[in-house]
């Protein structure tokens, strides 16, 4: 099969960007999990890093793989604002995203014939790996794929075949001397260009179990989970925005939370409708604590109400957080009566 012939078929199942490579080791990508790792960068972060020795290696998931078949998925539409007493998702987990992308590959192994698997969001592949070796998209500083069409607002998978395919080419493309996504980071995350230090990470915080440091909480704003900061100021992605910026959102989307909700629901419930997020060990105590993180810094008094249900919870980490919460929002409503 042809490169023309990949991309129409491709095209008809409607993945974004597509490219085809040797199911070869990534041997530069695992030395460098393994030098983060060895500085501590991962924190307590594991997925992909986890097993090196499998991620990084598609010609063992696999009897007989001979390519690697990489894809991008846009996701990107516009962003309404949150409004009160609501917080902020990231773009991606608006709705499940690797879903739809997880059965357009399936669809398209099943074209191409011979034995395949996929791999969508699974931690035996490094994606940005075989994505950027195919000419998918090349790494940018903030360590995101970014792909020449779709900027960075893209899910990634990959369907690795015993089927031979022509090779795309990596893509001749970077971030040249821009470094918006670096100046950007509130916690400075990125401040060696193409590394991400997880442990100073927005996002990552907002998966990881435990108490947040404190200049992490003020960065979050209205964030409850993952952050789109280094993506939003990327000139890579100001194309998609002008297109696909108007488009409606699709049925069943989910850009915002309710802070309160995120309280009072009851666990198992409030976490089997975010099934589609990371939550540490899907305990719900951390999607609480990350909205009483966010309405210590956007909150008003009927979510102070609620928070202070917390300062005595069991968990460090949420008790902390309720803590915190409630002197901000009792500040903030003294100014907004004093302006009345």
């Amino acid at each position: 099969m042809t490169t023309d012939d990949l991309r129409r078929l491709a095209d008809e199942l409607g993945l974004d960007v597509v490219g085809a490579a040797p199911a070869a080791p990534y041997t530069e990508t695992e030395r460098h999990i393994g030098e983060r790792r060895a500085r501590g960068l991962f924190g307590t972060m594991r997925f992909t890093m986890a097993q090196p020795e499998v991620s990084c290696h598609p010609e063992t998931l696999l009897d007989g793989a001979r390519t690697v078949v990489s894809a991008a998925l846009c996701y990107y539409v516009g962003s309404p604002e949150p409004a009160a007493g609501e917080g902020r998702l990231p773009r991606y987990a608006w709705s499940d995203h690797y879903a739809d992308l997880r059965e357009r590959l399936d669809a398209l192994g099943r074209r191409l014939g011979g034995s395949y698997r996929v791999l969508v969001d699974a931690n035996q592949h490094v994606d940005r790996a075989g994505a950027e070796r195919s000419g998918v998209g090349f790494i940018g500083k903030n360590t995101m794929l970014i792909t020449r069409t779709h900027g960075s607002w893209v899910v990634l998978g990959a369907l690795v075949t015993d089927v031979e395919l022509d090779s795309t080419p990596p893509l001749d493309a970077g971030c040249g001397s821009c470094t918006l996504c670096i100046d950007a980071c509130p916690t400075g995350a990125l401040d060696e260009p193409g590394v991400l230090d997880a442990t100073r990470c927005l996002s990552y915080w907002t998966q990881t179990a435990g108490e947040m440091p404190e200049d992490v909480m003020d960065a979050l704003e209205d964030r409850v989970y993952g952050c789109d900061i280094c993506q939003e100021v990327c000139p890579w992605n100001r194309g998609v925005e002008k297109r696909r910026g108007g488009d409606p959102l699709p049925e069943g989307s989910q850009p915002v939370v309710s802070l309160v909700d995120w309280l009072e629901r009851e666990g198992d419930d409030l976490v089997a409708e975010l099934e589609r997020l990371y939550v540490p060990r899907n305990a719900p105590r951390w999607l609480r604590r990350n909205a009483l993180v966010a309405i210590g810094n956007v909150g008003g008094e009927g979510e102070a109400e609620v928070a202070a249900r917390y300062v005595d919870d069991p968990e460090p980490a949420v008790r902390a957080a309720a803590r915190r919460a409630l002197a901000p929002v009792a500040d903030r409503s003294r100014l907004e009566g004093g302006r009345g």
